[in-house]
């Protein structure tokens, strides 16, 4: 009982982590201005609660800057990851691997794109998030 209050209120939580913005560049480099009300963690570090800019640079490629996109945060190696059914959101799944760390960002879709964006992890991180709670979160106006 306690384990599903537990998965329930994460799951709440977890939504109401990410808020997205409408703020889009082109759709050439897919940028997507995203807010999260917590920490969550990227390839090789910990990104605090705060507005972030993700950007294609190339396929494999995925450019993180801060807010004003004045500094560059990182740049992250990714998979191509697909979805059966387009989004008319940006959509992004965390991987919940307990509550003492934060979210892992898994994927990232830009609006209605087919082929997103699968972010790579040392293996340690791959295994603790192929044994992890993945959840999807999709929001934007």
């Amino acid at each position: 009982m306690i384990n599903r209050k537990v998965f329930v209120v994460f799951g709440l939580a977890l939504a109401s982590l990410l808020v997205f913005s409408n703020a889009q560049a082109s759709d050439l480099d897919q940028a997507t201005k995203l807010t999260f009300s917590q920490s969550v963690q990227i390839p090789g570090q910990v990104l605090p609660a705060g507005t972030y800019w993700f950007e294609v640079l190339t396929q494999n490629s995925v450019r993180v800057y801060n807010s004003d996109r004045s500094k560059l945060i990182a740049t992250l190696l990714t998979n191509s990851a697909e979805v059966l059914t387009p989004s008319d959101k940006t959509t992004v799944t965390f991987a919940d691997r307990g509550s003492m760390q934060p979210g892992a960002i898994v994927t990232w879709f830009y609006p209605g794109r087919l082929e997103g964006h699968q972010f790579v992890y040392s293996k340690q991180d791959q295994r603790e998030i192929a044994q992890a709670t993945l959840h999807t979160v999709a929001s934007g106006d």
